[in-house]
């Protein structure tokens, strides 16, 4: 749906691919041989993204100020449990997009302060991205065409988001939110809208919205940026960060 869009806005998107700026991607490798992590110091650009992979172990990786606590999954305020120590090879991509440093540990055999399996990550650059209009519009990224999400900035403080993707199942789903800005962040909480059927048929009193889990956006700048998710359906993958390009804009918006 959202690569039709593109298509529809071909003169647009053209100019648009042209001035995309990319975040990098860099790896922490947990556990594996010994207790730790690799490399343990690491230093990045505001905006850029640090993968965490458990290499063997019973491990976690916990922000000292409590940012961020992720293994197989993460917590967050519909998962206030989750980020326990875990053994599976799993793997969790964060983003940093404010500069300073963000020192973290392994709950089971570190501590905050640097003590024991630790490390700590070192992020550069000037202020973070500040989110205005220019964000409204469709966003995807362009290794899954076929889905996507539609931002709308509705005032100073709030963005709502629709994100047009499909279930394990390979059904047709939409998951809708409304979200706080804050600096280049806006987190939200989303439900999965069922029960609607095509007009003449569609009852209005049919519709539920049952919870489906976090969305949190990170901007790094007008035409980029990520999503992250936890999700308490069973019927998506529980967690999860996915890179994010502009595909539209709206007509009459700019970016500063």
């Amino acid at each position: 749906m959202i690569r039709r869009i593109a298509q529809w806005a071909a003169g647009a998107s053209l100019l648009l691919s042209t001035t995309l700026a990319f975040a990098a991607n860099h790896v922490v490798t947990v556990g594996g041989s010994g207790n730790g992590f690799s490399p343990s110091n690491l230093t990045i650009q505001a905006g850029d993204t640090v993968t965490f992979r458990n290499a063997g172990g019973f491990h976690n990786v916990v922000a000292d100020d409590g940012s961020f606590q992720c293994s197989n999954n993460c917590k967050s305020t519909s998962n206030p449990s989750g980020g326990a120590p875990n053994s599976s090879e799993w793997s969790q991509t964060l983003t940093f997009g404010t500069p300073g440093e963000v020192p973290y540990y392994c709950t089971a055999h570190g501590a905050p302060g640097g003590i024991g399996m630790s490390g700590k990550i070192t992020v550069q650059g000037g202020p973070a991205f500040s989110i205005g209009s220019a964000v409204s519009g469709n966003w995807f990224n362009p290794a899954q065409s076929g889905h996507g999400f539609q931002l709308e900035k509705v005032n100073d403080t709030t963005v709502t988001a629709f994100w047009f993707t499909f279930d394990a199942n390979g059904n047709q789903v939409w998951i809708l939110g409304v979200g706080q800005i804050a600096n280049n962040r806006i987190e939200m909480q989303a439900v999965k809208s069922r029960g609607g059927r095509f007009p003449p048929n569609f009852d209005p009193t049919q519709i539920t919205n049952p919870p489906w889990g976090t969305l949190t956006f990170t901007f790094t700048g007008c035409n980029a940026g990520s999503v992250s998710w936890t999700s308490v359906d069973p019927l998506f993958t529980a967690s999860g960060t996915l890179a994010l390009e502009r595909v539209t804009s709206v007509q009459g918006t700019s970016c500063p």
